[in-house]
C-alpha cells in the first residue's frame, strides 16, 4: 500500500520546517521507502507498517502543540509492490517522456 500524508501542529506559528524535520526522523529511520514532498511524505509498506509510522508522526507532534491535523490518502492494491516507482515510471511510459521529478 502506498499512503500520503501530512501532519500538522495548530497553534506554533508559521514555521514548521523544526516540527516536520523531527517527522522525517521518524520516517527516515523506520525503513520503509518513501518520497518527501513539498506536500507531505509519501510511504509504502504494509497496512500495520505504515499507518503505525503516521501514528508515531503525529503523536510525536502531539507532544508538541495542542492540536495536530494529519491528512491520509491510501492506495491499496491487491499484490502490488514497488508503487512508489512504479506509479511514476507508469505514467512515464503512457506519456512517452521522461517527467520532472
Amino acid at each position: 500500500m502506498v499512503v500520503e500524508f501530512s501532519v500538522v501542529p495548530i497553534g506554533r506559528g508559521e514555521e514548521m520546517a523544526g516540527p516536520i524535520a523531527r517527522v522525517l526522523d521518524l520516517v527516515d529511520k523506520s525503513g520503509l521507502p518513501y518520497r518527501l514532498t513539498a506536500m507531505g511524505t509519501i510511504v509504502e509498506g504494509g497496512w500495520d507498517e505504515a499507518l503505525g509510522l503516521v501514528r508515531r508522526c503525529h503523536e510525536a507532534l502531539r507532544g508538541e502543540a495542542g492540536r495536530v491535523l494529519t491528512h491520509i490518502a491510501i492506495d491499496d492494491r491487491a499484490g502490488a509492490s514497488g508503487r512508489l516507482e512504479g506509479k511514476v515510471r507508469d505514467t512515464e511510459k503512457a506519456l512517452g517522456r521522461t517527467l520532472r521529478k
